[in-house]
């Protein structure tokens, strides 16, 4: 529960008090500061504190939108405990519009970090110091990497009852049950104490407005969850998540040119042509074919394939002519636009 005051970068703020702080990171070779911009709204009345986190990735650029959608909200007006909110973890990244930090490390790999180590390191460190550590519960939002997208989808460890009702919570059609990987922000949040779930919607370096709207949805239902914003007037029942146990990618037979039969979302079963390569006459080299079938979670932008390049990514349910559903409801819902004015509350300026 939420202290009466806290600290983050030497800043206090009370209970009622908000804040904007430049947390200070390790200075670029040109003697340009660089510092980690940090959201502070406490409630009046404690409660739990969420940190919600984008851009460990630096070209994973809707989450950055997530957040400042959040900020800017009539939300948080009726707040109670403690929101931090840090649109962008790794500004180095975002500047160079790189997944990586200077120093090649992925700041998702290099959890718990130290104050004498690596670049990535002490970024790590800072963040788990100075944010994590002070939340009972987080949200990292994050994309698919370079030239791929990814459904609206959950990953957390559903093992755990606290942390599966929070990612039932977010209120997305997928959740993919997924192991604690060493040195993630995961994993190193588990130790200190704070239950985080990871937000994938969307493709890198691009805005995407139905993952930024599905992401905002999302929290605003988390915290409405953990009694930190009133429960919805609204009377419509949500769908039920669906959870997927195991997953797998479908890979490029040949190298070519791709025509995509299927698209993101889709229901998919074995034997459906997924694509077709074909060389630069037009002619058909090979199809790609769905071996077991699911939901297509995650695909392949770019037109161009190698043999072997990860091409489609599946999840695999009990139901999943439920989740299809729930998929199609979700995007009608979220994309309609009278639903996403009130989505997207605003403080009058």
């Amino acid at each position: 529960m939420a202290k009466t005051v806290l600290t983050i970068g030497g800043v206090e703020i009370p209970l009622g008090g908000t804040a904007r702080i430049k947390l200070p990171m390790v200075k670029l070779y040109t003697d340009t500061n660089m510092s980690m911009p940090v959201f502070v709204k406490r409630g009046k009345r404690s409660g739990p504190t969420l940190f919600i986190s984008a851009a460990i990735h630096g070209d994973e650029l809707n989450g950055i939108e997530i957040i400042s959608r959040i900020i800017q909200s009539k939300y948080l007006e009726n707040l109670k405990g403690t929101l931090i909110a840090v649109p962008i973890v790794n500004g180095y990244g975002v500047l160079s519009q790189s997944r990586y930090l200077p120093d090649r490390r992925d700041l998702n790999r290099s959890f718990p970090g130290s104050q004498r180590g690596s670049l990535a390191g002490r970024v790590a460190d800072r963040f788990l110091s100075e944010i994590v550590s002070k939340a009972d519960y987080g949200i990292d939002l994050h994309t698919g990497s370079l030239h791929r997208t990814n459904l609206p989808q959950i990953r957390a460890n559903l093992d755990d009852p606290e942390t599966l009702a929070i990612a039932k919570a977010f209120g997305v059609p997928v959740l993919m049950n997924s192991n604690l990987r060493d040195g993630s922000l995961r994993e190193c949040a588990n130790d200190v104490g704070a239950k985080v779930i990871l937000y994938e919607a969307g493709e890198a370096l691009r805005f995407d407005e139905l993952s930024i709207r599905a992401g905002v949805k999302g929290i605003v239902g988390v915290m409405r969850h953990l009694g930190m914003l009133p429960k919805s007037r609204s009377k419509k029942s949500l769908s039920e998540p669906r959870i997927a146990r195991s997953s797998s990618w479908i890979r490029a037979t040949d190298s070519g040119f791709t025509t995509h039969i299927k698209e993101l979302g889709d229901l998919v079963e074995e034997g459906d042509v997924l694509a077709e390569i074909k060389d630069p006459y037009g002619d058909i080299l090979d199809k790609v074919l769905c071996k077991n079938g699911g939901i297509i979670i995650g695909k392949q932008n770019i037109p161009l394939v190698q043999e072997g390049d990860a091409m489609y990514h599946i999840a695999h349910f009990l139901a999943p002519n439920e989740v299809a559903g729930y998929v199609e409801s979700m995007q009608d819902e979220l994309m309609d636009s009278e639903a996403s004015l009130s989505l997207i509350d605003y403080k009058s300026s």
